[in-house]
């Protein structure tokens, strides 16, 4: 009946029915609970059902349900965009509501395009990517993304990009330790910038984590230095801050943690704390004032029928106020604090098995050593997947990556169920316990 995204449909899985959820709990048809270890792929950052955001939800029922945003608008979507500037600190100007991370990306990518465009600049048309990087599963966003699985078959339909090795400050790609890095990782995408000095458009990058690539981390030095080489050269900052954005890395979004300013922005997941799809693209005032001009065939024809909806932009404002109002941020530092813990239980007692242990903000991963079997498609993923969920937790491993991404305000009782159920399935699949 339903084609669920990411299965395999030669002998799939038969899914799990959740009828409800509260806090960090999933409860399935038989009354079982699971803890969500995940936040149900990135957006449950308050825990599920939090009362305020589905309380803001239903007073804007009795409102409006919904109204097209061109030509018309409504309180909601203006609170939200006025919050959204405020938390950036004035970087942003302009703010383009959309209703997913992939389609907030792809507005960047269109924007930065038409922006150079605008101006005459047709041949700025190249984007720079790395090879290890998702922004998502549209034409154009999988363009920016690196070669994988998940658009391997599609490459005939991308448009022309140019792609370098990713960062990684776990298995640094150019051999250097943290302590006598200095950002060589960069070099080449600099040297191509020297030889093609005028035609970048722009520098479409993950902000310190590249999540679906394996939960890779990587020093905000090396977002900084990109950072300058884009403006030496005239090029734009695009980043993708639908994972990092909304407190991930223990700052409201990833590139304020690094200390630098991209010219566009792509916000989703935890801006309504996964009550209703909705996204958003910040837009700096550089960009937007290209766009005005009065000649119509240069402005930007985008939009969506659900666009700035109402009920998700009153889920999204109830959600921002929440990172304040139950001090989120702090709630994040400490949980940075359990997790390097955690984990490091796990390390000491797997150590054969652990290849790396890495922790930021409220992302902690092991990664699993399997010799050449690693990577997305690595088939142990299954059955780690499935004995985690057998003993009541909700973890779904990047390949030989298990990484957690917990509610912030997740308890100890099952952040410690979290590791007790790793540490058991890992000695029961491996140490054949």
């Amino acid at each position: 009946m339903i084609w669920y995204p990411f299965t395999l449909q030669y002998e799939p899985e038969i899914p799990l029915k959740i009828v409800r959820a509260e806090k960090e709990f999933l409860y399935d048809e038989a009354g079982n609970s699971y803890v969500d270890a995940v936040s149900s792929w990135w957006v449950s950052i308050h825990g599920h059902n939090h009362p305020k955001i589905i309380q803001a939800m239903k007073d804007q029922l009795d409102r409006l349900d919904h109204v097209l945003l061109a030509g018309f608008t409504h309180d909601p979507a203006e609170n939200l965009a006025s919050e959204l500037l405020k938390i950036t600190e004035g970087l942003f100007h302009k703010v383009l509501y959309s209703d997913n991370g992939s389609t907030a990306v792809e507005i960047m990518i269109k924007l930065a395009y038409q922006y150079f465009q605008n101006q005459g600049e047709s041949e700025r048309n190249i984007f720079l990517k790395w090879n290890v990087s998702y922004h998502g599963d549209t034409i154009g966003t999988m363009s920016v993304g690196g070669d994988s699985v998940f658009n391997r078959v599609f490459a005939g339909l991308f448009f022309p990009t140019q792609e370098f090795t990713s960062p990684n400050c776990s298995f640094c790609p150019v051999g250097k330790k943290p302590d006598s890095c200095k950002t060589e990782c960069a070099d080449a995408i600099e040297t191509f910038f020297k030889k093609n000095p005028k035609r970048v458009a722009g520098i479409v990058i993950e902000p310190l984590i590249l999540g679906s690539g394996g939960m890779i981390f990587y020093k905000e030095e090396v977002l900084q230095r990109l950072e300058r080489i884009s403006k030496e050269y005239g090029a734009l900052l695009l980043v993708d801050e639908v994972f990092t954005g909304f407190g991930r890395t223990g700052f409201f979004f990833a590139y304020q943690r690094a200390k630098i300013k991209p010219d566009l922005i792509a916000t989703a997941k935890g801006l309504s704390g996964g009550a209703a799809p909705i996204a958003a693209t910040l837009v700096s005032k550089k960009i937007h004032s290209i766009f005005v001009i009065p000649e119509p065939e240069k402005a930007f024809y985008h939009g969506h029928t659900m666009t700035g909806n109402p009920i998700a932009c009153a889920a999204a404002l109830a959600s921002t106020k929440l990172m304040y109002e139950e001090n989120r941020l702090d709630q994040v530092a400490l949980l940075e604090v359990k997790l390097k813990k955690g984990l490091e239980t796990v390390r000491k007692e797997f150590a054969d098995l652990i290849r790396d242990v890495r922790v930021l903000g409220a992302v902690g991963v092991l990664e699993l050593e399997v010799g050449e079997q690693s990577g997305y498609t690595y088939p142990g993923n299954k059955v780690l997947k499935k004995k985690f969920l057998e003993k009541g937790v909700v973890l779904r491993p990047l390949g030989n990556v298990v990484y957690i991404a917990p509610p912030y305000g997740i308890s100890d009782d099952s952040l410690e169920k979290i590791f007790r159920v790793i540490r058991e399935t890992l000695a029961e699949i491996y140490s054949g316990k």
